[in-house]
């Protein structure tokens, strides 16, 4: 049974508990997304601030040095040839607006800005208390800049004017949003990434819960169905006791013999479940296999099929619990599907020989839309389970060796099963 076969509150509640696993680890990566990704956009906003405001630093404070004064007046001469005045970032000399000296601007004019502005900043600087002060204010192109200002004094130590710098950030402002879009992008990969492997690990990690219910499910199936034929059969020998006392001596020991064959399907439907999980081997010894197929045809109902027994003697290693299982459940196959038409029972004919156990009957053979799929659990042509074939290929595979089905030629289909013999 395959785990996507699964059915039943049980398998139900599993597959909720890895949706949930899948949930809780993809909303657990999500969290620390959220918080990973606005930190690293603060910091790359901070570090692009962070570099302007150097760049204007750079400006601001040599062109503070370069400023001196004569007779008391604000001297200007070396900014003007100095290189920065050809330069980028822009700056500009502006006078506190209640005192009076000529504004200067540097020559290249990168970025235009309204003087009003830049007089605004100088006088905000200097009725601040001589304080650096860093602002961002717009361009007349409707670009945002940066701009520092550096306040300065005159002869008298009075702050009376202040340098200014500016710088374009659309750069670096496109540069950011290039960057958003990428976090947002790789977040959303992530987090997609995140669902995918959650949802692998959770199924891995209930891997070993899905085993067990599946195999406690196909022991429960495999159960109802191997039991159904001897149970039949008990029942019919049971009536037939019931009604008839002078046979009650001859019927007796097949019963008996055939509730010892029910306990060792239940043992062997254990066994086969404990194979399955690991925990136990096969238990091989020496079988001579005409006389465990012998057995096995003598305790099938007679009441629907009439058999037909062929052996020379073979001797084969097998389990013979479970050998005896997969010959039975083949029987019980012929027996439900291989009634000719209009005939009140199946004809079986079995033979025995060199390691191979051919089953044949006279029903209408397989059908080719089965085909290779006949021996896959709950496959059937007819209205049984189907289980039945499934365990006679494991019981097959498991003792190495081979099984076949194909339709003869006269009509019918022919089940073989081929172990290695032993000399």
């Amino acid at each position: 049974m395959s785990r996507r076969g699964m059915r039943g509150p049980a398998a139900d509640r599993l597959r909720r508990l890895r949706w949930w696993l899948t949930v809780l680890f993809t909303a657990t990566n999500t969290l620390a997304l959220i918080i990973l990704a606005p930190v690293i956009l603060v910091l790359d906003g901070q570090r692009g601030t962070a570099q302007i405001d150097n760049d204007l630093n750079v400006v601001t404070q040599p062109v503070l040095r370069l400023l001196n004064y004569n007779s008391g007046a604000l001297v200007t001469n070396r900014v003007t040839t100095d290189p920065l005045a050809n330069g980028c970032p822009d700056f500009a000399v502006m006078p506190d607006t209640a005192r009076g000296f000529e504004p200067y601007l540097s020559a290249r004019h990168c970025t235009p800005v309204d003087q009003k502005v830049l007089a605004d900043l100088a006088a905000q600087a200097v009725n601040g208390g001589g304080a650096s002060l860093l602002a961002d204010r717009t361009a007349q192109n409707g670009h945002h800049i940066r701009v520092a200002v550096e306040p300065f004094k005159d002869a008298n130590g009075r702050y009376f004017g202040a340098v200014l710098a500016w710088q374009d950030t659309h750069d670096q402002d496109q540069r950011h949003q290039r960057l958003t879009i990428t976090v947002l992008l790789v977040c959303a990969a992530l987090i997609a990434a995140a669902a995918v492997v959650g949802y692998w690990l959770s199924g891995r990690a209930i891997r070993p819960a899905m085993t067990a219910l599946e195999q406690q499910e196909t022991l429960l199936a495999e159960t109802a169905h191997d039991l159904r034929t001897p149970v039949a059969a008990l029942r019919a020998l049971a009536e037939t006791a019931a009604r008839d006392p002078e046979q009650r001596g001859e019927l007796l020991p097949r019963t008996v013999r055939l509730a010892g064959r029910m306990g060792d399907i239940i043992d062997g439907l254990l066994v086969r479940a404990r194979l399955a999980s690991g925990v136990e081997h096969l238990a091989m010894q020496p079988v001579w296999l005409d006389q465990l197929v012998a057995g096995v045809v003598e305790d099938m109902p007679s009441d629907s099929a009439r058999f037909s027994l062929v052996t020379a003697p073979s001797m084969v290693r097998a389990d013979p619990t479970l050998l005896q299982r997969a010959v039975g459940n083949l029987l019980a196959n012929a027996m439900r599907h291989g009634r000719a038409p209009g005939a009140d029972e199946a004809v079986v004919t079995v033979t025995v020989a060199d390691g191979r156990v051919t089953v044949a009957d006279q029903g209408p053979g397989i059908d080719p839309a089965v085909g290779a799929d006949l021996f896959d659990p709950y496959t059937t042509g007819g209205g049984s389970t189907g289980l039945g074939l499934s365990i006679v290929r494991w019981v097959v595979l498991a003792h190495g060796g081979e099984l076949k089905v194909y339709n003869a030629d006269e009509g019918g289909a022919i089940f073989e099963i081929h172990l290695p013999t032993v000399q």
